[in-house]
Protein backbone atom coordinates (compact mmCIF):
# COMPACT_ATOMS: atom_id res chain seq x y z
CA UNK A 1 0.00 0.00 0.00
CA UNK A 2 1.39 3.40 -1.18
CA UNK A 3 2.52 5.42 2.09
CA UNK A 4 1.16 8.94 0.38
CA UNK A 5 -1.99 7.16 -0.65
CA UNK A 6 -2.58 6.69 2.87
CA UNK A 7 -1.44 9.81 4.48
CA UNK A 8 -3.67 11.46 1.89
CA UNK A 9 -6.94 10.10 2.39
CA UNK A 10 -6.73 9.14 6.21
CA UNK A 11 -9.50 11.44 7.28
CA UNK A 12 -12.04 11.54 9.60
CA UNK A 13 -15.52 9.78 7.30
CA UNK A 14 -18.53 7.60 8.04
CA UNK A 15 -18.74 4.03 7.99
CA UNK A 16 -22.23 4.64 6.58
CA UNK A 17 -24.28 1.84 8.02
CA UNK A 18 -26.91 4.88 7.37
CA UNK A 19 -27.38 7.40 4.57
CA UNK A 20 -28.29 10.53 6.09
CA UNK A 21 -25.31 9.72 8.81
CA UNK A 22 -26.70 10.37 11.87
CA UNK A 23 -25.48 13.34 12.28
CA UNK A 24 -26.91 14.47 10.06
CA UNK A 25 -30.36 13.74 10.27
CA UNK A 26 -32.62 16.68 10.99
CA UNK A 27 -34.49 15.99 14.05
CA UNK A 28 -36.73 19.57 13.83
CA UNK A 29 -38.34 18.15 10.75
CA UNK A 30 -39.10 14.43 12.99
CA UNK A 31 -41.73 12.99 14.89
CA UNK A 32 -42.73 10.09 16.52
CA UNK A 33 -46.42 10.30 14.32
CA UNK A 34 -44.08 10.81 11.19
CA UNK A 35 -42.28 7.71 11.80
CA UNK A 36 -45.43 5.74 12.49
CA UNK A 37 -46.29 6.78 9.28
CA UNK A 38 -43.37 5.96 7.50
CA UNK A 39 -42.77 2.61 8.76
CA UNK A 40 -46.69 1.53 8.25
CA UNK A 41 -46.21 2.48 4.65
CA UNK A 42 -42.76 0.20 3.71
CA UNK A 43 -44.35 -2.53 5.96
CA UNK A 44 -47.82 -2.61 4.10
CA UNK A 45 -45.18 -2.13 0.93
CA UNK A 46 -43.42 -5.25 1.69
CA UNK A 47 -44.54 -7.26 4.88
CA UNK A 48 -46.00 -10.07 2.52
CA UNK A 49 -43.34 -9.58 -0.53
CA UNK A 50 -39.98 -9.90 1.83
CA UNK A 51 -40.48 -9.52 5.63
CA UNK A 52 -38.81 -7.50 7.69
CA UNK A 53 -35.72 -7.49 9.52
CA UNK A 54 -35.22 -7.28 13.85
CA UNK A 55 -32.50 -5.69 15.64
CA UNK A 56 -32.68 -6.29 19.74
CA UNK A 57 -30.02 -4.69 21.51
CA UNK A 58 -29.30 -5.97 25.05
CA UNK A 59 -26.86 -3.74 26.76
CA UNK A 60 -25.27 -5.28 29.75
CA UNK A 61 -21.77 -6.00 30.47
CA UNK A 62 -20.02 -7.37 33.13
CA UNK A 63 -17.00 -5.57 32.24
CA UNK A 64 -15.94 -3.04 30.08
CA UNK A 65 -13.93 -3.42 27.01
CA UNK A 66 -11.89 -0.41 26.38
CA UNK A 67 -12.35 -0.50 22.18
CA UNK A 68 -15.84 -0.72 22.17
CA UNK A 69 -18.53 1.59 21.22
CA UNK A 70 -21.61 0.57 21.80
CA UNK A 71 -24.30 1.30 24.30
CA UNK A 72 -23.74 -0.46 27.06
CA UNK A 73 -24.47 -1.32 30.99
CA UNK A 74 -21.69 -2.42 33.39
CA UNK A 75 -23.50 -4.75 36.23
CA UNK A 76 -22.88 -8.47 37.53
CA UNK A 77 -26.42 -7.75 38.80
CA UNK A 78 -28.37 -10.59 36.49
CA UNK A 79 -31.97 -9.56 38.07
CA UNK A 80 -31.85 -6.67 35.33
CA UNK A 81 -32.74 -9.28 32.97
CA UNK A 82 -36.40 -9.89 32.82
CA UNK A 83 -37.19 -6.49 33.74
CA UNK A 84 -35.58 -5.54 29.92
CA UNK A 85 -36.76 -8.66 28.38
CA UNK A 86 -40.20 -7.59 29.64
CA UNK A 87 -39.43 -4.28 28.71
CA UNK A 88 -38.64 -5.73 25.16
CA UNK A 89 -41.62 -7.69 24.58
CA UNK A 90 -43.65 -4.39 25.65
CA UNK A 91 -42.15 -2.60 22.67
CA UNK A 92 -42.63 -5.37 20.16
CA UNK A 93 -46.52 -5.51 20.98
CA UNK A 94 -46.96 -2.10 21.00
CA UNK A 95 -45.05 -2.03 17.16
CA UNK A 96 -47.20 -5.43 16.07
CA UNK A 97 -50.32 -3.67 17.19
CA UNK A 98 -49.40 -0.30 14.97
CA UNK A 99 -48.79 -2.53 12.40
CA UNK A 100 -51.41 -4.55 12.64
CA UNK A 101 -51.02 -7.13 9.73
CA UNK A 102 -48.52 -10.20 11.56
CA UNK A 103 -44.85 -9.01 10.87
CA UNK A 104 -42.77 -11.73 8.57
CA UNK A 105 -39.55 -11.97 10.49
CA UNK A 106 -36.64 -12.36 7.46
CA UNK A 107 -33.74 -11.91 10.13
CA UNK A 108 -33.53 -11.68 13.78
CA UNK A 109 -30.10 -10.28 15.19
CA UNK A 110 -29.02 -10.28 19.12
CA UNK A 111 -26.66 -7.36 19.90
CA UNK A 112 -24.85 -5.71 22.43
CA UNK A 113 -23.45 -5.33 24.83
CA UNK A 114 -23.73 -8.69 25.72
CA UNK A 115 -26.76 -11.25 24.70
CA UNK A 116 -24.43 -13.74 25.77
CA UNK A 117 -24.55 -11.87 29.59
CA UNK A 118 -28.51 -13.19 29.66
CA UNK A 119 -29.72 -16.77 30.68
CA UNK A 120 -30.65 -19.42 28.05
CA UNK A 121 -34.24 -19.53 29.59
CA UNK A 122 -34.57 -15.59 29.60
CA UNK A 123 -33.41 -15.66 25.80
CA UNK A 124 -35.70 -18.45 24.94
CA UNK A 125 -38.77 -16.49 26.35
CA UNK A 126 -37.92 -13.19 24.53
CA UNK A 127 -37.64 -15.21 21.69
CA UNK A 128 -40.68 -17.29 21.81
CA UNK A 129 -42.24 -13.70 22.90
CA UNK A 130 -40.88 -12.35 19.73
CA UNK A 131 -42.29 -15.68 17.46
CA UNK A 132 -45.65 -15.38 19.13
CA UNK A 133 -46.44 -12.07 17.38
CA UNK A 134 -44.77 -13.38 13.83
CA UNK A 135 -44.67 -15.37 11.07
CA UNK A 136 -41.06 -16.52 10.11
CA UNK A 137 -40.47 -16.11 6.52
CA UNK A 138 -39.16 -19.52 4.25
CA UNK A 139 -35.84 -18.78 4.79
CA UNK A 140 -35.12 -16.77 7.72
CA UNK A 141 -31.81 -16.47 9.70
CA UNK A 142 -31.78 -15.82 13.28
CA UNK A 143 -27.70 -14.42 14.83
CA UNK A 144 -26.38 -13.66 17.92
CA UNK A 145 -23.26 -11.86 19.08
CA UNK A 146 -21.33 -14.55 21.53
CA UNK A 147 -18.59 -13.40 24.19
CA UNK A 148 -16.43 -16.08 24.03
CA UNK A 149 -15.80 -16.32 27.81
CA UNK A 150 -19.36 -16.93 28.77
CA UNK A 151 -21.01 -18.52 25.65
CA UNK A 152 -21.79 -22.00 27.35
CA UNK A 153 -23.24 -25.06 25.30
CA UNK A 154 -26.11 -24.58 26.56
CA UNK A 155 -26.60 -20.59 25.53
CA UNK A 156 -25.52 -22.20 21.34
CA UNK A 157 -28.27 -25.52 22.14
CA UNK A 158 -30.90 -22.97 23.66
CA UNK A 159 -30.53 -20.62 20.39
CA UNK A 160 -30.38 -23.28 17.91
CA UNK A 161 -33.98 -25.05 18.93
CA UNK A 162 -35.06 -21.56 18.93
CA UNK A 163 -33.73 -21.10 15.24
CA UNK A 164 -30.86 -19.17 15.62
CA UNK A 165 -28.50 -20.53 12.39
CA UNK A 166 -25.61 -17.97 12.50
CA UNK A 167 -23.22 -16.61 15.66
CA UNK A 168 -20.17 -14.19 15.88
CA UNK A 169 -17.65 -14.51 18.07
CA UNK A 170 -15.70 -11.18 19.16
CA UNK A 171 -11.96 -12.26 19.16
CA UNK A 172 -10.35 -8.73 18.44
CA UNK A 173 -6.63 -9.95 18.61
CA UNK A 174 -4.96 -13.12 20.89
CA UNK A 175 -1.62 -11.07 22.15
CA UNK A 176 -2.02 -10.92 25.70
CA UNK A 177 -0.49 -7.45 25.99
CA UNK A 178 -3.17 -6.01 23.41
CA UNK A 179 -5.81 -7.70 25.65
CA UNK A 180 -4.78 -6.05 28.67
CA UNK A 181 -4.91 -2.91 26.82
CA UNK A 182 -8.49 -3.47 25.74
CA UNK A 183 -9.71 -4.99 29.11
CA UNK A 184 -10.65 -8.15 26.96
CA UNK A 185 -8.31 -10.86 28.09
CA UNK A 186 -10.20 -14.21 26.39
CA UNK A 187 -7.77 -17.18 25.74
CA UNK A 188 -7.48 -18.95 22.51
CA UNK A 189 -8.92 -22.45 23.52
CA UNK A 190 -12.27 -20.46 24.70
CA UNK A 191 -12.73 -19.29 20.94
CA UNK A 192 -11.77 -22.48 20.16
CA UNK A 193 -14.08 -24.54 22.56
CA UNK A 194 -17.74 -22.07 21.30
CA UNK A 195 -16.95 -22.61 17.81
CA UNK A 196 -16.11 -26.19 17.67
CA UNK A 197 -19.40 -26.73 19.91
CA UNK A 198 -21.54 -24.16 17.56
CA UNK A 199 -20.26 -26.24 14.63
CA UNK A 200 -21.09 -29.38 16.47
CA UNK A 201 -24.71 -28.40 17.11
CA UNK A 202 -25.64 -27.63 13.79
CA UNK A 203 -24.58 -23.68 13.34
CA UNK A 204 -24.37 -22.96 9.09
CA UNK A 205 -22.37 -19.42 9.42
CA UNK A 206 -19.62 -18.92 12.29
CA UNK A 207 -18.23 -15.76 12.34
CA UNK A 208 -15.23 -14.38 14.05
CA UNK A 209 -14.53 -10.67 14.84
CA UNK A 210 -11.07 -9.14 14.50
CA UNK A 211 -9.91 -5.64 15.23
CA UNK A 212 -6.68 -4.23 13.57
CA UNK A 213 -5.28 -0.74 14.76
CA UNK A 214 -5.43 -1.84 18.49
CA UNK A 215 -3.29 -0.34 20.91
CA UNK A 216 0.17 -1.86 21.00
CA UNK A 217 -1.05 -4.20 18.46
CA UNK A 218 1.65 -4.68 15.41
CA UNK A 219 1.54 -6.65 12.17
CA UNK A 220 2.81 -9.61 14.35
CA UNK A 221 -0.07 -9.70 16.39
CA UNK A 222 -2.38 -9.35 13.63
CA UNK A 223 -0.39 -12.50 12.14
CA UNK A 224 -0.65 -14.39 15.02
CA UNK A 225 -4.44 -14.17 15.38
CA UNK A 226 -4.97 -14.77 11.91
CA UNK A 227 -2.83 -17.59 11.88
CA UNK A 228 -4.74 -19.31 15.03
CA UNK A 229 -8.47 -18.04 13.25
CA UNK A 230 -7.42 -19.91 10.34
CA UNK A 231 -7.28 -23.34 12.28
CA UNK A 232 -10.95 -22.80 13.21
CA UNK A 233 -12.07 -21.66 9.61
CA UNK A 234 -15.03 -19.91 10.64
CA UNK A 235 -17.11 -19.12 7.54
CA UNK A 236 -16.70 -15.29 8.23
CA UNK A 237 -14.53 -12.87 9.55
CA UNK A 238 -15.34 -9.62 10.12
CA UNK A 239 -11.77 -7.47 10.09
CA UNK A 240 -12.28 -4.05 11.58
CA UNK A 241 -10.30 -0.86 11.55
CA UNK A 242 -10.55 -0.14 15.47
CA UNK A 243 -12.72 3.20 15.83
CA UNK A 244 -11.39 5.48 17.97
CA UNK A 245 -13.45 7.93 18.68
CA UNK A 246 -13.04 8.88 23.14
CA UNK A 247 -15.23 12.60 22.61
CA UNK A 248 -17.59 10.56 22.00
CA UNK A 249 -17.82 7.50 23.38
CA UNK A 250 -16.78 8.51 27.16
CA UNK A 251 -14.20 7.11 29.07
CA UNK A 252 -13.93 3.52 27.75
CA UNK A 253 -11.98 4.34 25.37
CA UNK A 254 -9.37 6.58 27.29
CA UNK A 255 -7.74 3.25 29.07
CA UNK A 256 -5.00 4.27 27.42
CA UNK A 257 -2.79 6.71 25.54
CA UNK A 258 -2.96 7.98 21.51
CA UNK A 259 1.03 7.25 21.54
CA UNK A 260 -0.14 3.81 22.83
CA UNK A 261 -2.29 3.33 19.19
CA UNK A 262 -0.48 2.47 15.64
CA UNK A 263 0.52 4.77 13.39
CA UNK A 264 -1.95 4.94 10.20
CA UNK A 265 0.78 3.59 7.64
CA UNK A 266 0.64 0.96 10.38
CA UNK A 267 -2.13 0.00 10.74
CA UNK A 268 -3.04 0.30 6.92
CA UNK A 269 0.25 -2.29 7.23
CA UNK A 270 -1.60 -4.66 9.67
CA UNK A 271 -4.60 -4.56 6.75
CA UNK A 272 -2.73 -5.72 4.06
CA UNK A 273 -0.91 -8.25 5.98
CA UNK A 274 -4.40 -9.37 7.54
CA UNK A 275 -5.86 -9.32 3.71
CA UNK A 276 -3.17 -11.23 2.37
CA UNK A 277 -3.01 -13.79 4.62
CA UNK A 278 -7.01 -14.29 4.68
CA UNK A 279 -6.96 -14.49 0.35
CA UNK A 280 -4.39 -17.41 0.98
CA UNK A 281 -6.47 -19.16 3.56
CA UNK A 282 -9.59 -19.23 0.82
CA UNK A 283 -11.85 -16.06 2.06
CA UNK A 284 -12.67 -13.88 -0.49
CA UNK A 285 -13.25 -9.98 0.02
CA UNK A 286 -16.87 -9.15 -0.07
CA UNK A 287 -17.22 -5.79 1.23
CA UNK A 288 -15.54 -3.09 3.87
CA UNK A 289 -13.67 -5.10 6.37
CA UNK A 290 -15.66 -8.41 5.63
CA UNK A 291 -14.48 -12.00 4.14
CA UNK A 292 -16.17 -15.05 3.59
CA UNK A 293 -15.53 -18.44 2.30
CA UNK A 294 -17.23 -19.61 -1.01
CA UNK A 295 -20.08 -21.39 0.57
CA UNK A 296 -21.06 -18.72 3.25
CA UNK A 297 -24.39 -16.99 2.39
CA UNK A 298 -22.90 -13.66 2.23
CA UNK A 299 -20.28 -14.44 -0.13
CA UNK A 300 -23.09 -15.90 -2.54
CA UNK A 301 -24.76 -12.63 -1.66
CA UNK A 302 -21.72 -10.56 -2.60
CA UNK A 303 -21.84 -12.89 -5.86
CA UNK A 304 -25.34 -12.30 -7.28
CA UNK A 305 -25.30 -8.45 -6.01
CA UNK A 306 -27.74 -8.89 -3.65
CA UNK A 307 -25.49 -8.24 -0.10
CA UNK A 308 -27.13 -5.40 1.94
CA UNK A 309 -26.07 -2.84 4.32
CA UNK A 310 -27.85 -1.46 7.16
CA UNK A 311 -27.15 -0.83 11.09
CA UNK A 312 -26.98 -4.41 11.89
CA UNK A 313 -23.85 -4.24 8.89
CA UNK A 314 -23.91 -6.09 5.90
CA UNK A 315 -26.36 -9.07 5.52
CA UNK A 316 -27.08 -11.53 2.68
CA UNK A 317 -30.83 -10.55 1.74
CA UNK A 318 -32.48 -6.87 1.97
CA UNK A 319 -35.32 -5.84 3.80
CA UNK A 320 -37.09 -2.24 3.22
CA UNK A 321 -38.44 -2.28 7.19
CA UNK A 322 -35.95 -3.08 10.32
CA UNK A 323 -37.26 -2.14 13.48
CA UNK A 324 -34.92 -1.84 16.43
CA UNK A 325 -35.85 -2.99 19.66
CA UNK A 326 -34.40 -2.06 23.03
CA UNK A 327 -32.44 1.02 24.19
CA UNK A 328 -30.54 3.39 21.52
CA UNK A 329 -31.40 0.58 18.68
CA UNK A 330 -31.70 2.39 15.15
CA UNK A 331 -35.28 1.70 13.40
CA UNK A 332 -35.40 1.78 9.28
CA UNK A 333 -38.35 1.87 7.27
CA UNK A 334 -36.24 3.15 3.78
CA UNK A 335 -38.10 6.14 4.03
CA UNK A 336 -36.94 7.00 7.87
CA UNK A 337 -34.88 6.22 10.35
CA UNK A 338 -35.68 6.28 14.23
CA UNK A 339 -33.68 5.80 17.30
CA UNK A 340 -34.72 4.62 20.75
CA UNK A 341 -33.35 6.83 23.83
CA UNK A 342 -30.29 5.83 24.98
CA UNK A 343 -31.00 5.59 28.61
CA UNK A 344 -32.82 2.25 30.08
CA UNK A 345 -34.69 4.37 32.99
CA UNK A 346 -36.28 6.71 30.11
CA UNK A 347 -36.66 3.83 28.01
CA UNK A 348 -38.84 1.70 30.76
CA UNK A 349 -41.12 5.14 31.55
CA UNK A 350 -42.30 5.60 28.31
CA UNK A 351 -43.00 2.04 27.79
CA UNK A 352 -44.96 2.09 31.06
CA UNK A 353 -47.06 4.95 28.88
CA UNK A 354 -47.41 2.55 26.04
CA UNK A 355 -45.22 4.63 24.25
CA UNK A 356 -42.92 3.29 21.46
CA UNK A 357 -39.56 4.41 23.17
CA UNK A 358 -38.33 6.80 19.67
CA UNK A 359 -36.59 10.35 20.62
CA UNK A 360 -35.24 11.39 17.20
CA UNK A 361 -34.85 10.56 13.86
CA UNK A 362 -35.08 11.62 10.03
CA UNK A 363 -37.50 11.81 7.04
CA UNK A 364 -35.37 10.87 3.88
CA UNK A 365 -36.45 13.45 0.93
CA UNK A 366 -35.77 12.28 -2.70
CA UNK A 367 -32.07 13.42 -2.37
CA UNK A 368 -31.51 11.10 0.58
CA UNK A 369 -33.06 8.55 -1.36
CA UNK A 370 -31.15 8.69 -4.15
CA UNK A 371 -27.45 9.45 -2.36
CA UNK A 372 -28.67 6.47 -0.39
CA UNK A 373 -29.08 4.20 -2.72
CA UNK A 374 -25.69 4.92 -4.85
CA UNK A 375 -23.69 4.88 -1.22
CA UNK A 376 -25.51 1.36 -0.61
CA UNK A 377 -24.11 0.52 -4.40
CA UNK A 378 -20.91 1.01 -3.68
CA UNK A 379 -20.40 -0.30 -0.09
CA UNK A 380 -22.25 -3.39 -0.77
CA UNK A 381 -20.61 -4.24 -4.58
CA UNK A 382 -17.76 -1.33 -4.93
CA UNK A 383 -19.28 -0.08 -8.29
CA UNK A 384 -22.76 2.21 -8.83
CA UNK A 385 -24.19 4.10 -11.93
CA UNK A 386 -26.77 6.41 -12.95
CA UNK A 387 -27.87 5.18 -15.90
CA UNK A 388 -31.05 5.21 -14.73
CA UNK A 389 -32.76 8.67 -14.71
CA UNK A 390 -34.22 8.05 -11.20
CA UNK A 391 -30.82 7.73 -10.06
CA UNK A 392 -29.89 11.14 -10.96
CA UNK A 393 -29.53 13.72 -9.50
CA UNK A 394 -28.21 18.14 -9.37
CA UNK A 395 -25.08 17.39 -7.72
CA UNK A 396 -23.91 14.39 -9.42
CA UNK A 397 -21.85 16.36 -11.93
CA UNK A 398 -19.65 18.04 -9.50
CA UNK A 399 -19.33 14.91 -7.59
CA UNK A 400 -17.94 13.25 -11.22
CA UNK A 401 -15.25 16.03 -11.33
CA UNK A 402 -14.17 15.53 -7.40
CA UNK A 403 -13.81 11.64 -8.20
CA UNK A 404 -11.81 12.27 -11.08
CA UNK A 405 -8.58 12.48 -8.37
CA UNK A 406 -9.29 9.71 -6.65
CA UNK A 407 -9.34 8.30 -10.60
CA UNK A 408 -5.87 9.51 -11.34
CA UNK A 409 -4.63 7.90 -8.07
CA UNK A 410 -6.24 4.47 -9.77
CA UNK A 411 -8.46 4.22 -6.73
CA UNK A 412 -11.81 4.00 -9.44
CA UNK A 413 -12.61 4.06 -13.07
CA UNK A 414 -15.25 5.04 -14.41
CA UNK A 415 -17.29 3.73 -17.67
CA UNK A 416 -20.00 4.76 -19.08
CA UNK A 417 -22.43 6.67 -16.16
CA UNK A 418 -20.72 4.25 -13.85
CA UNK A 419 -18.10 3.92 -11.32
CA UNK A 420 -16.12 0.54 -10.47
CA UNK A 421 -13.73 1.01 -7.08
CA UNK A 422 -10.61 -1.08 -8.39
CA UNK A 423 -8.66 -3.80 -6.12
CA UNK A 424 -6.61 -1.04 -4.85
CA UNK A 425 -9.49 1.13 -4.31
CA UNK A 426 -11.42 -1.10 -2.00
CA UNK A 427 -9.86 0.00 1.71
CA UNK A 428 -10.90 3.40 0.79
CA UNK A 429 -14.25 2.94 -0.18
CA UNK A 430 -15.29 5.18 2.61
CA UNK A 431 -13.77 8.01 0.77
CA UNK A 432 -15.17 7.48 -1.99
CA UNK A 433 -18.64 7.61 -0.42
CA UNK A 434 -17.93 10.75 1.28
CA UNK A 435 -17.80 12.70 -2.22
CA UNK A 436 -21.34 11.62 -2.56
CA UNK A 437 -22.02 12.56 0.99
CA UNK A 438 -23.84 16.27 -0.17
CA UNK A 439 -24.79 16.90 3.62
CA UNK A 440 -21.30 16.34 4.84
CA UNK A 441 -19.63 18.52 1.98
CA UNK A 442 -22.26 21.26 2.30
CA UNK A 443 -21.72 21.56 6.11
CA UNK A 444 -18.07 20.45 7.17
CA UNK A 445 -17.84 19.21 10.87
CA UNK A 446 -15.82 22.13 12.64
CA UNK A 447 -14.90 19.18 15.04
CA UNK A 448 -14.14 15.66 14.45
CA UNK A 449 -17.17 13.58 14.64
CA UNK A 450 -16.22 10.26 12.64
CA UNK A 451 -12.83 7.68 13.04
CA UNK A 452 -10.39 7.80 10.61
CA UNK A 453 -10.61 6.50 7.67
CA UNK A 454 -7.42 4.45 7.68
Amino acid sequence: MCVSLVNKYNVSGPRYTSYPTVPYWDPEAFSLKQWKQNLKKAFDQSNSTEGISLYIHLPFCESLCTFCGCNKRITKRHDVEIPYIKAIIKEWQLYCDLLVEKPVIKELHLGGGTPTFFASENLKLLINSIKHHAILAENYEFSFEGHPNNTTKNHLQTLYNLGFNRVSFGVQDYNPKVQKAIHRVQPFENVKQVTQLAREIGYTSISHDIIFGLPFQTEAHVKETITKTKALLPDRIAFYSYAHVPWIKGNGQRGFNDNDLPSAESKQNQYQLGKQLLTEAGYHDIGMDHFALPTDALYKASQSKTMHRNFMGYTASKTKVMIGLGVSSISDSWYAFAQNVKSIESYYDLLENNCIPVYRGHILNQEDLIIRQHILNLMCNFETNWIAEDLNFKDLPEIIYKLKEMQDDGLLIFESQQIIITEKGKPFVRNICMAFDVLLQRNKPETQLFSMTV
